[in-house]
């Protein structure tokens, strides 16, 4: 998931724990991503909303990883 952010101009600015903490200059809210075997589908959609993400750019970024 950490990919799919920075494919979209995301920078990890820290990691906390098993936490990691990803900005970009034109996003008011960082992105926390946990570092999970899988990450549940809330804690996806959440980010996603955080930064205005559709479903259609999450899946073409998807690919791309």
């Amino acid at each position: 998931m950490v990919c799919i952010f920075e494919k979209d101009g995301f920078a990890i600015i820290r990691q906390e724990g098993d936490h990691i903490v990803l900005s970009k200059p034109d996003c008011t809210r960082p992105v926390v991503i946990p570092q999970y075997r899988e990450v549940p589908v809330f804690v996806i959609r959440n980010n996603m909303r955080t930064v205005g993400m559709d479903r259609e750019r999450y899946f073409e970024l998807l690919k791309q990883c």
